[in-house]
């Protein structure tokens, strides 16, 4: 099994403290190194055949275990000692449920927050809510708010709730306006033209009212949020708000950087994906009022399976068709943004390193470098790296017992790796 760890990381006089993720890479896992890339100013750097902007801050790198909001002791504690069961799909491979399927035991509250979203966004800004709109329609599976809803009765049958409280279901709604907004933003900082097979909100509108219409969905999604008036989820939420920002830094202060090590992009797809899920289970199991450690095991669920599925998605991005992606095929690597394979790759390939940090400026370059990619175990190790990761989430829920909310928590996690089969 691989092993990964991270590190601490500072932006400006920020700590972020990271627990272990449980993955690692032996290959990686001794060349932590500090690199310092300026001290909090933007410069710009000609390099290859274009000018490019890049924001660099000040990054102390050193060993440390993080990713709870609390301590590393807390994260520790959610993870049982001793190694993860292993997930055989061999049997599951022939019967797993589609994710709608894994859903329908949820598929009511599902309904009922659908039915909700237009008037939390609010009428009065016509505009903004067309915005929103074209996002909440594009397709999305509301993977997000179902986690919420299965958490949530998962844990209530724990604490002896019959119902879900107003709290569960507004946290659901508060959870998927703060993915919408992300995405939304998401899409201008990337200059994407297509999201799920769609236009993107900003194509349409323009980058000034999406930038906007994101702006509103966060400042709406506090309102709300802070309505619950539980100042542990206002806390847990609140920094996933924050962790967007400092992901989109990392990312930005990163491109192009063949140096750039796996726990790094870990911490920034924890920032990115991970945060959010991991917050989304937690705070469930918080309104249902169950004990610390569940609490933890929840929150440590959610972040092993997010960043299980931030690795998938990073694999498809190699091995699915524009078409079956809703967008360009390897268009994180032709920004620039060096993901699990890539690193991977890197790690075999020198002539890799040589083409990225020419920026893909000759003709095929890209291309010859998606095979690199392809051709040199890159895609195979990150497979490793999902499926370890996969693992710890599946371990995480043994303290639920055994229900049909369990037990499609557990099937999403096998879905997340049927599709890289």
């Amino acid at each position: 099994m691989m092993s990964v760890t991270c590190s601490n990381l500072e932006f400006g006089r920020i700590r972020l403290d990271f627990a272990s993720c449980g993955c690692s890479s032996n290959a990686s896992s001794n060349r932590v190194t500090a690199r310092n890339c300026g001290k909090g100013v933007v410069k710009n750097v000609n390099r290859g055949c274009r000018a490019r902007r890049l924001w660099c801050c000040r990054r102390d790198v050193g060993r440390c275990r993080v990713f709870s909001t609390k301590t590393p002791e807390a994260f520790l504690n959610g993870v049982a000692a001793g190694p993860p069961p292993v997930l055989d799909l061999t049997e599951e491979k022939r019967s797993l449920p589609s994710m709608s399927d894994m859903f329908e035991v949820v598929a009511e509250d599902l309904l009922t927050l659908n039915k909700n979203l237009q008037s939390i966004v609010g009428s009065e800004n016509p505009v903004l809510m067309s915005a929103a709109e074209q996002i909440f329609e594009a397709g999305g599976k509301r993977m997000r708010p179902a986690l919420v809803f299965l958490v949530s009765r998962a844990t209530a049958e724990i604490a002896g709730l019959k119902d879900l409280t107003r709290e569960h279901r507004r946290l659901a709604e508060i959870i998927e306006m703060i993915h919408t907004a992300s995405l939304i933003h998401d899409d201008v900082i990337d200059e994407s033209d297509m999201r799920r097979g769609k236009e993107t909100v900003h194509q349409l509108y323009g980058t000034r009212v999406a930038v906007l219409a994101g702006d509103f969905m966060f400042a709406q999604s506090s309102w709300y949020l802070a309505n619950l008036e539980n100042l542990e989820v206002i806390k847990l939420i609140s920094q996933v708000i924050k962790d967007f920002a400092s992901g989109e830094i990392k990312q930005a202060s990163s491109l192009f950087d063949c140096d750039v090590e796996l726990d790094e992009y870990l911490i920034k797809s924890y920032y990115k994906t991970a945060s959010l899920i991991a917050a989304s289970t937690k705070g469930s199991s918080i309104f249902s009022g169950v004990d610390n450690d569940i609490n933890e095991k929840m929150y440590q669920y959610g972040k092993n399976l997010g960043l299980s599925f931030q690795v998938v998605d990073d694999i498809l991005d190699f091995t699915q068709s524009a078409e079956q992606l809703g967008k360009p095929a390897g268009s994180d690597l032709a920004k620039g943004n060096l993901t699990a394979p890539v690193i991977f790759a890197l790690e075999k390939e020198t002539k890799l390193r040589d083409i990225i940090e020419s920026e893909f400026c000759e003709t095929g370059s890209l291309e010859e470098a998606i095979d690199i990619v392809k051709n040199s175990g890159g895609l195979d190790k990150a497979r490793e790296l999902a499926r370890e990761m996969a693992d710890l989430a599946v371990q995480n829920l043994h303290c639920l017992p055994p229900s049909s909310f369990r037990l499609s928590l557990e099937q999403l996690v096998n879905y997340n790796l049927e599709r890289i089969k």
